[in-house]
């Protein structure tokens, strides 16, 4: 037997009384010991000597460090990102939102604007950015050195001239608009159990949301109907018994919530985007397209009824001519719907 071979049954042993993946984790320690991939030390494990770090890393491991902290990097989705101390480590369970989005742009040419609110390392933003090329984004984070390892990231995949990072508590001050807005917010409860080394080594404020587990959720909840353009989607990671009570808290403000499992077939992410009648923006200039389509459509049914002949698409300005003035106070009535700061109605921007 190869002494690799035999150190890597050695460190199974011994990690197997701490960790749930006690191979897979001393398979990329030593990896990262004998700087190759693991897929190598896999398919051709090298006749060579064990590094001497190989003992200490494992060390590391039985006290609870996360491997990538130990290892440096943590592969996400088609990335690999550099993590350390004082970030969050990425987790396979987040890839769920980005296939969400995935699937949900499918057939499109993509979201062109995205926002990732928390970004960490840059794991969901960088992740996204991979997928869509022709895409740019913006991460924010309250962490400084969060901040400055997903700089660290963006660089070493040459994504830096297509994002922007911004200090900052969530969307505070953003004032834009996005077509992909991706979020992994704290969610849990203080007092809760968590698997070893996480709360002793992972940041508090990546981790830990209040009493319920839902303070970084009642905080979103308002500002992400002003983030997100029509048909575009919000992917916001939950944990997984909080369906339920994020799904009432995010879905708002015309915004429709479902929820998407990850692949070990738990509610991993609510899913935003706009209702059937979509509700694209707040105040005073506030559009309910569906309402809109409803009544151009009943308007060409009406006068076609009245002389087949005119049987053509509705023109806009037909609006405007006194016989047809019933017609646009019933539109208008349609779209007087009371929005959240107040009457919302449709202006000269959509032509009536």
């Amino acid at each position: 037997m190869k002494p690799v071979t035999r150190a890597l049954d050695d460190a199974t042993r011994q990690l197997s009384k701490t960790s749930d993946t006690a191979r897979l984790d001393a398979e990329l320690l030593m990896a990262e010991a004998l700087h190759i991939d693991r897929d190598r030390l896999l398919l051709s494990p090298p006749d060579a000597a064990v590094p001497k770090r190989f003992a200490k890393m494992v060390e590391r491991r039985l006290r609870g460090e996360p491997v990538a902290y130990i290892t440096g990097r943590r592969a996400f989705w088609n990335i690999d990102l550099h993590v350390g101390p004082g970030v969050l480590v990425p987790r396979p369970d987040s890839e769920v939102l980005i296939a969400s989005a995935i699937e949900h742009f499918d057939g499109t040419p993509g979201p062109r604007r995205i926002i990732d609110l928390g970004t960490g390392p840059g794991t969901l933003l960088l992740a996204a950015l991979d997928v869509w090329p022709d895409a740019t984004g913006l991460g924010t984070d309250v962490s400084r050195s969060a901040l400055s390892y997903a700089s660290a990231n963006a660089r070493r995949l040459a994504f830096d001239p297509r994002l922007k990072l911004k200090l900052g508590n969530w969307a505070d001050g953003i004032r834009e608009s996005f077509d992909l807005v991706l979020c992994n917010p704290p969610y849990v409860a203080e007092g809760a159990e968590l698997g070893p080394g996480v709360r002793e080594f992972e940041p508090d404020e990546a981790l830990f949301a209040g009493k319920s587990g839902l303070e970084a959720y009642r905080a979103l909840a308002p500002q992400l109907p002003a983030l997100l353009n029509p048909g575009g989607l919000a992917a916001v990671e939950i944990g997984y018994d909080q369906a339920a009570p994020v799904t009432a808290l995010l879905a708002r403000d015309g915004l429709e919530a479902r929820v998407a499992n990850d692949f070990t077939d738990r509610p991993r992410a609510v899913l935003l985007t706009w209702a059937t009648t979509k509700y694209l923006g707040i105040g005073p200039r506030a559009h309910y397209i569906s309402v809109l389509a409803r009544a151009r459509s009943r308007s060409t049914a009406e006068r076609s009824r009245s002389n087949p002949r005119r049987n053509r698409p509705f023109d806009r300005r037909m609006l405007r001519r006194p016989e047809r003035e019933g017609q646009r106070r019933r539109i208008c009535a349609a779209l007087s719907i009371r929005g959240q700061k107040g009457q919302a109605t449709l202006r000269k921007d959509v032509g009536i």
